[in-house]
Formats: structure tokens, C-alpha cells, sequence
């Protein structure tokens, strides 16, 4: 039953050490899935607010990206609709300007288990460049080119700009984004999780 063997896997995920020795703050792998959800979410890697929690998203970031959304928390943290798998499941440390990159061994490790066990997403939101690199091997060299042209993988991939309050700026720069990306998204989410418009 792919239910269980989902469970089976979340759980071996959660118990993941293999990066240990990398992580300043030791593992602890952030995670949400059931095999009913609509919606992914692959992120870059937990903060610290996130890794002090084991909550995704638990941050200003979250914030915007659930206002983006048009949901509340409860539906968010729902896995039985949303799932939320990041590139790197573990903070990864501080760098020069904010963190580190997501560690490279974990989507190679993970990620290609849990798909299969996700039948039903329709749409997966791919929040910064690195979930971008991976999942969309042919975009553009730049993020804002990239997520400028999110019409031609729409609706299963939506690259997206980190909706860290670090890129403000961005979104001043490019109101197109927030003008028609984000309704288009709102409305498949909302169509597709059975959420009336409020």
C-alpha cells in the first residue's frame, strides 16, 4: 500500500544521518507528505527557526509564501494536501551572505524515492534557484528569466522567486510576478484542494 510504504520512508528519511558531519547544528529532516497530496513544494534547505521547530516554513518566508497562497496555516501544514520537500532536508549552516547552499547529498538520496509515492500532485512550486536546477534542466541561466517563463512548464512546475524577505527588492523590480504568477497559482490551488475563494 503506497500509504504505508510512504510512512515506511518518512520515517527512514527523518532518521537520515548521512551529511551529519557537515551540519553545525546536526540533522534533523524536514519534511511533509501523504500520498493524497495535490501540491509540492521543494524549497532550499531549513533555516534555523525552521530546524529549532522541525516546522517548514515556520518563518517570514513561510508567511509570504502562505499570503501568496491564500491559506491559512492549518491547510498548509495539512500533508494529506500539501507536500513539502526541500533540496537540502537539514539547516546547513551559515555562509558569507545568509546560508549555506542545501547539501548536495540529499535530493539525489530522497527525492527520487518519494515521487513515486506522490500520485496525485498536480503542481509543484519550485521556490529558488536550486530546486530550479534540478527539476527544470533546460530554464534559462537566470532565476527572473527563468520564472518569467513559467507559462511553458506550467501547471506541473511554477519556478518561483524565495519568498525570503531578503528579496523585497526583487519583487519591486519585477510586479509581474506577484500581477500574474501568483493568481494563477492561488486559483489551481484553491480549484484543486477544494478551497473556496475567500
Amino acid at each position: 500500500m503506497a500509504s504505508q510504504q510512504l510512512d515506511n520512508l518518512l520515517d527512514q528519511i527523518r532518521r537520515c544521518e548521512i551529511c551529519k558531519d557537515h551540519l553545525p547544528l546536526g540533522p534533523r529532516p524536514v519534511i511533509q507528505a501523504a500520498s493524497s497530496a495535490r501540491l509540492m513544494i521543494v524549497g532550499q534547505a531549513p533555516g534555523t527557526r525552521v530546524h529549532a521547530t522541525g516546522i517548514p516554513w515556520n518563518d517570514p518566508s513561510g508567511d509570504r509564501l502562505r499570503t501568496w497562497l491564500a491559506l491559512d496555516r492549518d491547510t498548509f501544514y495539512d500533508p494529506r494536501q500539501i507536500a513539502i520537500m526541500p533540496m537540502g532536508l537539514c539547516y546547513p549552516g551559515k555562509g558569507k551572505s545568509g546560508d549555506l547552499p542545501p547539501r548536495p547529498e540529499c535530493a539525489p538520496q530522497w527525492h527520487p524515492q518519494v515521487w513515486p509515492l506522490l500520485p496525485a500532485i498536480g503542481m509543484t512550486l519550485l521556490v529558488g534557484q536550486y530546486a530550479q536546477q534540478r527539476y527544470l534542466p533546460d530554464k534559462p541561466k537566470t532565476l527572473t528569466e527563468t520564472v518569467r517563463a513559467w507559462r511553458q512548464w506550467a501547471p506541473r512546475y511554477i519556478p518561483m522567486p524565495h519568498p525570503s524577505p531578503r528579496n523585497t527588492l526583487w519583487l519591486k523590480k519585477n510586479p509581474w510576478f506577484e500581477a500574474e504568477v501568483v493568481p494563477y497559482i492561488r486559483e489551481y490551488v484553491h480549484q484543486h484542494l477544494g478551497i473556496a475563494e475567500g
